[in-house]
């Protein structure tokens, strides 16, 4: 009934998010504490109307949804970009941030843009920039803005700067700021952004210590570099859609983001986005009251798995010794003695013993294993051998074969052979080819059936 209570009290102002929540809550809620949920329903509409009527002669405007109140310490670095963290918003909620500025000719005009939509953001401020436009700054606070700061100089090295330098270009953009207010304090936010992001853990726990938050973002507009408006446009809202809410970064001192800033705010108001103006919480004004979760871009649920596994810890073992590692002579048994005798040659110190036992075999018996083959194994018996070699003889013409045969021939096989020579020299000369063709079997193919009878014929002569 608290809840209930809250809502209806006139000073505190319903933000738009909640009005989905409660007007899903009114379905099923028994009757008795209907109308009360319906006059906080009705409240909400009445919310909505009064962004409106807020921003005087402009019925269209977005304006801001609530205005978020954060403690520096309890949360000192935001933005996915770079961090864990970023500002506890709701689907649809954007924070709109300025670097780099004030720069007259350009901030002027981005004052004006925000002014006709009566829409809040946060400016970084550099301190030169302050020290050269004083007026520029004090405009800033003068329209309601959130005023922090972005070093002295701007300097691209603060990933890799000394930390006190680091520290002296903090300290002087803050100082410069402050005197372009006159020194009073309370109009300066505790909020700093590290000039092009570059982030250090020096730096980024110097500005804890000071109770300074380091500003990240966590989508830009890339209107730093030479792209048209069209383009800034169009990175500035597929980011935000891809991520559903968050802080946009952007720069006052670009002409680019002064020709898209108004089609920008328009389109978020066409597509239901709603602004949230970030301010630091002090005695009087206590932080908006969050949980751990709410600082999470897409803060785990029941129904949604969570993207990534939990880390793992880092355990603390109990005996932090190790087994010595394997040396040369432990892979290879058989050769240890020649690596040993091998290593006290060339003066290379011994292995140390293995911390495990080692096998023992019993030594190789080679004549056991591998006997020696007998003569007889390569003994060619002299009537394979002689086959062998009238097969592969070159001779081609009975007559040649018969004077390589030598006198073992009998007379019945040299007849026999002569006659065959005097059938081939007949047989050539009435066909020539067939004596060529005659001839080339000879010299190719080897002995005719008739040649190996009379090898084997003189074989057995042999014998």
């Amino acid at each position: 009934m608290a809840l209930y209570v809250m809502i209806l009290r006139p000073s505190w102002r319903v933000p738009i998010g909640m009005c989905s929540m409660i007007a899903s809550v009114l379905v099923g809620v028994p009757k008795r504490v209907w109308t009360v949920l319906g006059l906080g329903f009705l409240s909400c509409l009445a919310a909505q109307a009064a962004l409106a009527a807020d921003c005087p002669g402009h019925p269209d405007a977005l304006g801001i949804s609530r205005t978020l109140v954060v403690d520096p310490r309890e949360h000192p670095r935001i933005g996915t970009m770079q961090y864990g963290e970023t500002l506890p918003l709701a689907d649809h909620e954007v924070v709109l941030t300025f670097d780099d500025g004030p720069l007259p000719k350009y901030s002027n005009q981005i004052l004006a843009i925000l002014a006709a939509q009566c829409v809040k953001a946060t400016f970084f401020t550099i301190g030169r920039q302050a020290n050269a436009d004083p007026e520029g700054v004090r405009k800033l606070v003068a329209a309601g803005h959130t005023v922090g700061t972005h070093s002295q100089n701007h300097p691209l090295t603060f990933e890799r700067m000394p930390i006190e330098k680091a520290k002296q270009e903090i300290n002087d953009g803050i100082a410069s700021t402050l005197a372009a207010l006159g020194g009073d304090a309370s109009k300066l936010a505790p909020f700093f952004r590290i000039p092009g992001l570059l982030r250090a853990n020096g730096v980024e726990e110097y500005a804890a210590s000071q109770g300074i938050q380091v500003w990240s973002a966590d989508f830009p507009a890339d209107d730093w570099r030479h792209i048209p408006p069209a383009r800034v446009y169009d990175l500035a809202i597929k980011r935000l859609e891809a991520k559903g809410k968050g802080i946009l970064l952007l720069h006052d001192i670009q002409p680019r983001t002064v020709a898209a800033l108004p089609r920008i705010l328009q389109e978020l108001k066409a597509r239901g986005y709603r602004i949230v103006h970030v301010v630091p919480a002090t005695a009087e004004r206590p932080a908006t009251a969050t949980v751990p979760q709410q600082w999470l871009l897409h803060p785990p649920s029941e129904t949604i798995a969570i993207s990534r596994w939990p880390k793992i810890p880092r355990f603390v073992f109990a005996e932090s010794a190790t087994l010595p590692a394997p040396v040369l002579s432990d892979l290879d048994w058989r050769d240890s003695e020649l690596i040993a005798h091998a290593r006290r040659t060339h003066g290379v110190p011994l292995p140390q013993p293995a911390p495990w036992p080692q096998p023992h075999f019993a030594p190789i018996n080679a004549a056991s294993i591998l006997p020696v083959p007998a003569a007889s194994v390569f003994k060619v018996p002299e009537t394979m051998r002689v086959t062998l070699l009238a097969a592969n003889s070159p001779v081609s013409h009975p007559e040649a074969q018969l004077a390589a045969e030598g006198p073992v021939v009998s007379a019945k096989s040299r007849g026999i052979i002569s006659r065959q020579a005097t059938h081939l020299r007949s047989t050539a000369q009435h066909n020539p080819r067939a004596g060529h063709a005659v001839r080339g079997v000879s010299k190719h193919a080897g002995p005719t059936r008739k040649n190996a009878r009379a090898v084997r014929l003189a074989s057995l002569k042999k014998r």
